[in-house]
């Protein structure tokens, strides 16, 4: 057991600004006891066209960000969810950057990189119209979970959350927990951020992190806020309409496992990834 902590930030362009903003409540969290912190997608740019560029500084090397989360992750003795960062796919120098989840242990080291899956390619009826991630980032290829002092970690990102399969298939792996760093619309939070959240907790037995951000950005773009905390039960434990916010919550491991061996859905599942049947139509 141990106590979490989801990050909500109305970050803008300026990268060194939003780092320091996420310092300071990274030092919050870590005060009231967090040992996992998670932070929201593009916490440390929004906004920017310059995403490419930014990768294939970190990739040299030469950027701000992963030296900026190993020391802070030390300073502050806290495991972190980083995010989002615009990194290049591994091994490589060049092209379009993955949107990357990084969970740094507390000793500054990766623990684990989760490339996001399911990019967002989609019309919003919002003062920007239409979003096209994929003109920006590649696709992940895989699904990442990592051990944790809280409990085992499954790791996704903002669109994900509209994809079921891939939180059963991390509930099947063992996961305990997900992360989901975001940057919902405030189009499609409004209408399905807390139902989706709250959804992927139930289905899974899992508590979900749900790091939203929550204000106006460059772009123009307005995010939803809302940040939660939900429970394997589907219970919100923490969250918050807008602005900045540091949300705390402590896992309950006798609690979950409870609500598991009360309802085994694990077990009652028949169709898993990978066993799914060919569909036949048969005739009247």
């Amino acid at each position: 057991m141990g106590t979490v902590a989801v990050i909500q930030m109305v970050s803008q362009a300026d990268v060194a600004a939003n780092l320091a903003r996420a310092h300071v409540l990274l030092e919050q969290a870590a005060r009231d006891g967090a040992r996992l912190a998670v932070l929201p997608e593009n916490f440390a740019a929004m906004g920017r066209r310059d995403l490419a560029a930014l990768g294939r500084a970190e990739a040299a090397g030469e950027g701000p960000l992963l030296p900026w989360l190993a020391a802070t992750a030390r300073e502050l003795g806290l495991w972190l969810v980083g995010g989002t960062l615009p990194l290049l796919p591994q091994g490589r120098r060049d092209g379009k950057p993955c949107a990357c989840s990084l969970l740094i242990d507390s000793d500054g080291r990766i623990a684990a990189r989760y490339d996001k899956l399911h990019l967002f390619d989609v019309e919003v009826a919002d003062s920007r119209g239409s979003y096209r991630e994929s003109d920006d980032f590649a696709h992940g290829e895989r699904l990442v979970l990592a051990d944790t002092p809280v409990g085992r970690l499954g790791l996704t990102v903002c669109y994900d959350l509209r994809f079921p399969e891939l939180y059963s298939a991390l509930r099947e792996a063992g996961a305990e927990l997900i992360s989901a760093p975001s940057a919902f619309t405030a189009v499609t939070g409004a209408a399905h951020w807390e139902i989706l959240v709250r959804a992927r907790a139930i289905e899974t037995q899992c508590y979900l992190l749900a790091a939203n951000q929550g204000g106006v950005h460059p772009g123009p773009r307005e995010t939803f806020g809302h940040s939660l905390i939900v429970d394997p039960w589907g219970e919100p434990l923490a969250r918050e309409p807008r602005g900045e916010a540091v949300l705390l919550a402590r896992i309950d491991r006798p609690a979950q496992q409870a609500i598991r061996r009360r309802m085994p859905v694990d077990a009652h599942r028949r169709l898993r990834p990978g066993a799914l049947q060919t569909i036949t139509k048969e005739s009247p």
